[in-house]
């Protein structure tokens, strides 16, 4: 029994299993998208999201058309690189992983929620009110994907490198500084832009304890696990609190 949780917590961390889980989420997101919204002039999406659309479109491509050329690419790369893990692949890990995101993303919520909304009378449950529910669940979806993967993937895993060099690769501090400013990160900008929201502490403290907690989720579990746990936690926030 320990060496079967040893095995699914060492294997469900790697790349292979977090591309896998995470796959799901970025089809029904576009697909979601797209019947949400089939007349809008302008798509609402994830702002990360947007950004980088933004970037293939200014490259005079189509965005849709290479986010999806790309993904597939990039699968392709990561079952060929884990091919001897894609052999003995176990498929009863999957719903597992669901599972345990679940939890992680109740626990999220009792403590990013009600203890925020207890300390500082702050409520985090009403900036895309104006949306259809099909939008909302879409959104959800999409924000567990890619505001995972550029905050905690990229952003995180840039600063634990960058501190590593820093601290003479003592690891816990780089870990532990990465994990800190990028959540500060994280919140501070959710007030940059014209569509940013105005700053209040309650708000900003919301942001960094969220982002710090899925920081933490990232660096023990992998991206999969904290994916669907952003995801979740959204879907928990819009449709059952």
């Amino acid at each position: 029994m320990e060496n079967a949780v040893k095995t699914y917590f060492s294997d469900t961390k790697n790349l292979l299993y977090s591309f896998l889980i995470s796959l799901p989420l970025f089809l029904a997101y576009e697909l979601l998208i797209l019947i949400s919204q089939p007349d809008a002039s302008q798509i609402v999406r994830i702002s990360v999201d947007s950004w980088f659309k933004s970037i293939f479109s200014l490259l005079g491509v189509n965005a849709v058309s290479i986010t999806l050329l790309a993904v597939a690419l990039l699968g392709m790369i990561i079952l060929y690189k884990e091919r001897e893990q894609l052999k003995g692949l176990k498929f009863k890990f999957f719903p597992v992983m669901i599972a345990e995101s679940t939890v992680y993303a109740i626990v999220v919520a009792l403590i990013a929620t009600f203890f925020v909304s207890m300390v500082f009378a702050f409520s985090a449950n009403d900036p895309i009110s104006s949306l259809s529910g099909l939008q909302k669940f879409a959104l959800s979806l999409g924000a567990g994907l890619y505001e995972e993967l550029f905050f905690r993937v990229i952003l995180v895993s840039a600063l634990i490198l960058a501190f590593q060099k820093m601290f003479n690769n003592k690891n816990w501090a780089a870990v532990t500084a990465a994990v800190v400013l990028s959540a500060f990160l994280f919140s501070l900008v959710h007030y940059v832009g014209s569509m940013g929201d105005p700053f209040t502490f309650s708000s900003f403290a919301y942001r960094f304890l969220f982002g710090l907690m899925l920081n933490g989720i990232y660096v023990w579990r992998g991206f999969g696990i904290a994916a669907w746990t952003h995801a979740l936690y959204d879907l928990l926030v819009l449709f059952v609190l």
